[in-house]
């Protein structure tokens, strides 16, 4: 008896729910992705294999890094209220008069290296001319100028004066290649004002076996 030979056809699979899908999915992770705000002043921090999570709230960050071949320290703070009632005390410190405008700015601005002095120049520009390499000189803390004592001194007076139930945690982000005695310069800074808990920001790290 003959084989009857079954004629064969290519099986095929209807990709277009599949289509609708992954472009659904790539519009959700465009929408709601945030860009990274460029820093001005970049660091690559220290490996570790420890994680801790740094508070959200009630957190200052000095960074500590090099940039043009000069040392520079940036200060930068989580709470806009904190930014704006630290930005008021320091003016009046150093007899800088800020604008209510300017004020609110300001309090949008998270981290800045500029002496106070400065300061106006640098709320006046946009935040991707603000954030150019080497425009801001880092924040004085020489003997004659220190004026990143009178910072972290004035953020907490700020953080009293609004009533915060927490004291201010601080974090120092320094560069892996930035030589000790210049975080040692910061960590100097905030024992003399008796802040002896602080926090070392690190990268992370595979750990190994």
């Amino acid at each position: 008896m003959a084989k009857i030979k079954m004629s064969k056809k290519a099986a095929s699979i209807d990709m277009t729910a599949m289509c609708d899908v992954a472009f659904l999915l790539l519009t959700f992770f465009i929408l709601t992705a945030t860009a990274k705000t460029p820093e001005p002043l970049p660091v690559e921090t220290p490996a570790s294999t420890v994680e801790v999570k740094l508070p959200e709230t009630g957190l200052v960050t000095l960074t500590v890094g090099k940039s043009e071949g000069k040392d520079k320290v940036f200060f930068g703070m989580k709470d806009r209220d904190v930014r704006e009632k630290t930005l008021e005390l320091m003016g009046n410190k150093y007899g800088v008069k800020f604008t209510p405008e300017e004020s609110a700015q300001f309090a949008l601005i998270d981290e800045f290296g500029v002496p106070i002095q400065a300061l106006k120049q640098i709320i006046a520009m946009k935040g991707a001319e603000r954030n150019k390499a080497g425009l801001q000189p880092g924040i004085p803390m020489d003997s004659l100028d220190n004026q990143l004592k009178d910072w972290i001194y004035t953020a907490r007076q700020a953080n009293i004066e609004l009533g915060k139930e927490k004291d201010l945690d601080f974090a120092i982000r320094g560069d892996a290649k930035q030589e000790y005695p210049n975080i040692k310069k910061i960590m100097d800074i905030l024992q003399d004002q008796k802040i002896n808990s602080f926090n070392l920001v690190t990268g992370t790290r595979g750990k190994n076996y």
